[in-house]
């Protein structure tokens, strides 16, 4: 990884403004990036000064408009700092004991099925975690997140459909939506993910009961935003 810009130029102010205004955006769009070394962090940037999780990182971009990059010592979440490459899984994360013991399944067997499909970057692969409010960006994200509610995300499906059609295959299973559906898979697979949230990131990040999350890869700004001016005036839509 490199701190260079895309090939193809992005306004990041400009997509931005398009999003919080087309959709009406109660927070800013988030930008992203996994730093693979400290050298991938802007100079301007300072570490965050408290440990908490990603998704209340996530959300301190998003509503209180903070740049700010987390190394691991700063992931509160042994589950997000796994799914985002900075430590190695833990060992009742692992077996599934963790979530078994949260009540979240019938077995830890069940548990265990649903760790080894989250996905998840090389642990310690990543230096750091990067966020900002994506129209305030210092550096180049690789994925942009949002958090809105069901018709705006209904708006962004299609948007996304715009050009090429098809079909929108979100994957999620109600854990770590913010950390590994959101963001380590979006920047995985190069496609965007839906995901309807899960409890931790609703009880530490201030998600709404009507809202929920989308992550995408920040290629598919100037695209995305394009479409999504023209989807939103479209005769057909709500």
């Amino acid at each position: 990884m490199s701190n260079e810009p895309m090939r193809i130029p992005v306004n990041y102010v400009d997509a931005s403004e398009t999003l919080i205004k087309v959709l009406g955006l109660k927070g800013s769009p988030v930008a992203i990036k996994f730093a693979m070394s400290k050298d991938e962090i802007p100079a301007i940037m300072e570490e965050l000064d408290k440990t908490i999780r990603h998704c209340s990182m996530v959300n301190l971009a998003r509503n209180e408009g903070k740049i700010f990059y987390a190394t691991v010592g700063k992931h509160e979440c042994n589950g997000g700092a796994w799914a985002l490459g900075l430590r190695e899984i833990t060992p009742t994360l692992k077996t599934g004991d963790f979530y078994f013991k949260l009540g979240k399944y019938d077995s830890a067997a069940a548990c265990k099925r649903t760790i080894d499909n989250v996905p998840h970057l090389g642990s310690g692969d990543t230096y750091a975690t990067l966020y900002a409010p994506l129209e305030k960006t210092p550096f180049t994200p690789h994925v942009v997140m949002m958090v809105t509610t069901p018709r705006n995300m209904l708006k962004l499906a299609q948007s996304s459909l715009f050009r090429l059609g098809g079909r929108i295959h979100a994957e999620f299973s109600g854990i770590q939506s913010v950390c590994s559906d959101a963001t380590a898979q979006t920047y995985l697979t190069g496609r965007p993910n839906f995901s309807l949230g899960c409890d931790g990131s609703r009880k530490f990040s201030g998600i709404a009961d009507d809202e929920m999350v989308m992550g995408f890869p920040a290629e598919m700004l100037s695209e995305l935003t394009t479409a999504l001016k023209i989807v939103t005036a479209a005769p057909g839509s709500k």
